[in-house]
């Protein structure tokens, strides 16, 4: 009897070492159906920069590193948590609607924008004109979309910042390529709207609020990426990664190259 009990106490203690504790750290459904990953790290909640890394799920279910990473940029402010496919977390700053903080979590992808009637990319694709907006206001019914001038009207998108053809009503390339990041789906008035990655303006400077990038990574990243694999991607600071990883079932921290 002694040893059937040591034995029960020995089995249930496994199950602590490989079943995540719920609560805090509560698991991520990172879905079997999700095979890319797209994980962004920077090092503390308020850094502007980061390292970019790109997983696919192998045949065992394993994440294992596609190609190599990229240099990325986010908010001015870094990063706060924002509304995605993660449990809410009790610490660390949370996004809100024109804080310069890029959105931490995991998020869908999609979908994917240009200039270009098309480019190489297996993401849905929306070709811009100088008529689409994404609307920041938050009072707008319209918050956090990607809206057309014809579709809404210009009183629709009055005072909104945010000109999707940046190149004809700001003079920058930034929207030039890009992909939608999922942060905020049910579209909740201040709680931050139009994240994005897209062309950053240099290695030095960071965004508003999205990531960005140089042409010479998002263009393979976008080409990579595919709808059918249900990418997700996940940004966070490195200490919030290492305490995450392995109740959110993340690949290891990816280190950052040269």
């Amino acid at each position: 009897m002694r040893e059937r009990r040591g034995l029960a106490r020995w089995f249930v203690t496994l199950l602590a070492t490989i079943i995540p504790a719920k609560g805090y750290g509560e698991p991520c459904l990172i879905s079997d159906a999700t095979r890319q990953l797209v994980v962004v790290v920077t090092p503390a909640w308020d850094a502007t920069a980061g390292w970019l890394t790109r997983f696919g799920r192998g045949p065992d279910g394993e994440w294992q590193p596609v190609g190599v990473g990229f240099p990325v940029v986010v908010g001015r402010s870094g990063c706060g948590w924002g509304l995605g496919e993660h449990p809410a977390q009790p610490e660390g700053p949370l996004k809100r609607e024109g804080d310069g903080r890029a959105a931490a979590g995991i998020f869908t992808i999609g979908p994917a924008f240009g200039r270009a009637d098309r480019i190489d990319t297996r993401l849905a694709y929306l070709p811009l004109d100088r008529g689409h907006w994404c609307i920041d206001l938050p009072d707008s019914p319209h918050y956090n979309q990607i809206v057309h001038v014809e579709n809404v009207g210009e009183q629709a998108i009055a005072g909104s910042t945010e000109p999707m053809r940046r190149d004809i009503h700001l003079d920058d390339d930034q929207y030039k390529i890009g992909f939608a990041i999922g942060h905020n789906p049910a579209n909740q008035p201040a709680a931050g709207s139009c994240i994005f990655a897209h062309l950053w303006i240099d290695a030095q400077t960071p965004t508003a609020g999205c990531v960005g990038l140089a042409e010479n990574s998002l263009r393979p990243l976008l080409a990579w990426l595919d709808d059918t694999a249900a990418p997700r991607l996940v940004l966070l600071p490195e200490p919030e990664y290492r305490r995450l990883q392995r109740s959110w079932l993340l690949p290891a921290a990816p280190e950052p190259g040269p």
